[in-house]
């Protein structure tokens, strides 16, 4: 369920994503991007792997696409059974773990390129996000229905915890890389929560409204988190929501087990993507062709644009060059406004029919009864009553 704009880091390698194409370029002066095409069909999800050697997307053709990004080769083109929400590498960069609507996470071999698919789990309801622990011990999923399930992964069937708590659906987990122990995950309820996922149990619940004005004109609007990204230098988690132009900063606190609500960074324009480059800063994809990408550095705790970045400049000429995969994107959403709750006040409905029921009740009484004598209503006389008052 992600958009069809995207931002993805690893290292210096730097991937905008827009449409059917994607422009793989780098942050570091060395190295010039060229925009690859994988024909006429959406990219639905990409990511790096954790060591930025591989590179992977699927499309709405059913697709999955592997890259090698040193120098960029395309490895193999798998097909997949249903259309794709989410992927992720495994710690080792052996496997792909590809989550489909229909609730079920299949694993792609990354040292067999062409091998196919294997069903390792399923749900009941859309997969909307998938993750792995930094030992690749667990595999960890989010759904439509508000649940987060903690598996095994060398035996998926076998759950380990479930960490409930969010009220709609869990649009995006993160477990922390420094802090292997803990999950990090939103919705369409508008928080975000920490959790310690092998037990399920939730250490704390942000609600990003706290970091809002109540004059913001999306105070009031249902939104979620499209992306969450995390700084392990300073402890900086960073959240994108769907279709808004500000990106929400929190701190973990992990000795307190808590989330700290830091900065709101606010734009003009949309916000597609955001994430963080290890060592450097934020940057932050947004819905502009003459600045379609903003940098961010922490300084003395706070984030502050830099505008003159060299870098910044020569990425963004790149991206402004290749605008036309991106256009299609403009005022495309995430798709998660059809995934929330359909609010249903059964009482309301059911008075008001039985409202309209007694009002035809009685309007059938009225039509069919006789109109009153001069004394009030027409007594209705027995048979033979009439013949023996006219014999006396």
């Amino acid at each position: 369920m992600a958009s069809s704009a995207g931002l993805a880091l690893c290292g210096h390698a730097l991937v905008v994503r827009g449409g059917s194409r994607f422009l793989a370029t780098s942050t570091s002066s060395r190295e010039d991007g060229q925009p690859v095409d994988q024909g006429s069909d959406t990219v639905l999800a990409s990511t790096f792997s954790k060591s930025g050697s591989y590179f992977v997307l699927t499309d709405d053709s059913k697709r999955l696409i592997l890259f090698r990004t040193n120098p960029w080769q395309c490895l193999s083109v798998r097909t997949v059974v249903r259309r794709c929400t989410a992927l992720t590498f495994t710690a080792s960069e052996e496997r792909i773990l590809v989550a489909d609507k229909s609730g079920d996470v299949y694993s792609f071999s990354v040292l067999e390129p062409h091998g196919g698919g294997r069903l390792e789990l399923g749900h009941l309801s859309m997969l909307l996000d998938v993750a792995v622990s930094p030992d690749d011990r667990f595999v960890l999923t989010a759904d439509r229905d508000e649940k987060i399930r903690v598996s095994w992964a060398a035996a998926p069937h076998s759950i380990e915890s479930f960490c409930l708590g969010h009220t709609e659906f869990v649009s995006r987990i993160f477990v922390v890389p420094n802090h292997p122990e803990l999950l990090l995950s939103s919705s369409g309820d508008r928080t975000l929560r920490l959790w310690e996922y092998r037990s399920g149990r939730e250490l704390h619940c942000c609600p990003l409204t706290s970091l809002q004005e109540p004059a913001e004109p999306w105070s009031d609007k249902r939104f979620a988190v499209s992306r969450i990204t995390y700084w392990s230098q300073e402890d900086c988690v960073a959240l994108s929501c769907d279709g808004l132009p500000v990106v929400y900063i929190f701190q973990l606190d992990a000795a307190q087990r808590q989330l700290v609500p830091r900065q709101l960074l606010t734009f003009q324009h949309r916000v597609w993507d955001a994430a963080f480059e290890e060592g450097h800063g934020l940057w932050v994809l947004q819905d502009c062709r003459e600045d379609p990408l903003v940098f961010y550095r922490s300084v003395g705790g706070q984030w502050q644009s830099v505008p003159e970045s060299a870098e910044l400049k020569r990425v963004s000429a790149h991206v402004r060059v290749n605008w036309a995969m991106l256009e299609g994107c403009a005022g495309v959403d995430s798709g998660f406004s059809s995934l929330y709750k359909a609010a249903c006040d059964n009482m309301t409905t059911y008075l008001k029919k039985k409202e309209e029921r007694l009002q035809q009740q009685l309007e059938k009484k009225r039509r069919g009864a006789p109109p009153p004598g001069p004394s009030g209503p027409t007594k209705k006389m027995k048979p033979g009553e009439l013949a023996q008052g006219c014999s006396s």
